[in-house]
């Protein structure tokens, strides 16, 4: 019978059912390997080159934010003119990048070696370079707790409202719109400089003393505006998922809500979560930055990036460097934490990749 006739018979090929060897299953796993969503997902992330020189741009910074003060000579609040018992030494004050003062240029003179000021330093004497690299870690460390406790109560409220429906969806829903129409920025400001006179007396004597009354303060600024975008991006994943057969059989099976909520519905939405957290860091640091250009950010001599672009404004015909470096390391991280949750909302979100 020739290949025709074969392919019109009705006849069943029995060597077709024949179970596979081990020879072909080798040979079919080496061809097709096992993947998951989350592989695939870091595979189209690998391959976009934007978002992976981002992310090693941010990984550079973080890392030297936290190695760097380890082993630098000189301490962000240190201020090198000034000694208990003697005059204070105003040639350490201003000094431009790779400049000594007289003292240090004399000690240099008589062979001894003095580590170079990379930046030069401010106008209080202290080494610039360090209080920049100093400012980039408190700006990370904000922009980073700041949207964990977005994701925190954002995942909260938005499943609450997104499970239960009906009018408890309705008043939650009601009050991020509230929350929606203030004018954003007055309110920070506002509740910035409010809440950093309140609390000065009450951290004292606490543990949080040492952190500071403006960092508190920011936290809370973000616990109580900036939850309202992740909510409702989490109340429309969950109002789509819980119709879902899955769904259904665990409460008709006696599931708790909570259980559901925490074994079935966050779990759907986890891609979504990672990317709107990573969306949320640069503007958390952005607003730290604001805030602190303002003067109501980290406290004295506490620097962040914000501040030392703010201090700068004093001596800017004469120091324009001052400026350009904190506003160049500020703009670095926030574009590329941006490029990097692009490139992470275009490798997992599912509706994309379709």
């Amino acid at each position: 019978m020739d290949n025709n006739l074969k392919r019109l018979s009705m006849q069943i090929n029995v060597d077709d059912l024949l179970p596979a060897s081990e020879e072909e299953k080798e040979y079919m796993i080496k061809m097709r390997p096992s993947t998951t969503a989350f592989k695939d997902g870091v595979r189209r992330l690998r391959k976009n080159k934007v978002a992976m020189v981002s992310f090693w741009i941010i990984v550079i910074i973080t890392l030297a934010a936290i190695i760097i003060p380890i082993f630098w000579p000189y301490k962000y609040e240190s201020m090198l003119g000034v000694q208990p018992g003697k005059p204070v030494d105003a040639s350490y004050n201003n000094l431009h990048p790779f400049e000594y003062s007289r003292s240090e240029q004399k000690r240099i003179d008589e062979g001894e070696k003095v580590f170079p000021h990379v930046f030069g330093t401010d106008a209080s004497g202290r080494d610039y370079f360090i209080r920049v690299v100093y400012g980039t870690r408190i700006s990370l460390v904000v922009g980073f707790f700041a949207s964990i406790i977005v994701l925190v109560i954002g995942l909260i409220i938005g499943s609450i409202a997104g499970y239960a429906g009906g009018m408890v969806d309705i008043v939650i829903m009601r009050i991020v719109d509230v929350i929606y129409s203030l004018p954003d920025m007055l309110m920070v400001i506002l509740l910035a400089a409010v809440m950093r006179v309140s609390l000065g007396s009450a951290l004292e004597g606490t543990v949080f003393e040492k952190i500071g009354s403006n960092i508190i303060s920011l936290f809370i600024i973000f616990a109580l505006l900036y939850w309202v975008s992740m909510s409702r991006l989490i109340r429309g994943q969950i109002l789509s998922l819980r119709e879902q057969e899955y769904v259904l059989a665990a409460q008709a099976s006696g599931a708790k809500a909570g259980w559901i909520i925490r074994k079935h519905l966050i779990p759907n939405c986890i891609s979504v979560i990672v990317i709107s957290t990573a969306l949320q860091i640069p503007n958390a640091i952005f607003t730290e930055s604001y805030l602190s250009f303002l003067g109501l950010g980290v406290n004295a001599p506490m620097p962040s990036l914000g501040s030392l672009a703010s201090d700068a404004l004093n001596g800017l015909k004469s120091y324009p460097y001052r400026l350009v470096i904190p506003a160049i390391v500020i703009s670095l991280i926030v574009l590329s934490l941006n490029l990097f949750g692009d490139g992470m909302r275009d490798a997992f979100d599912p509706k994309l990749n379709n």
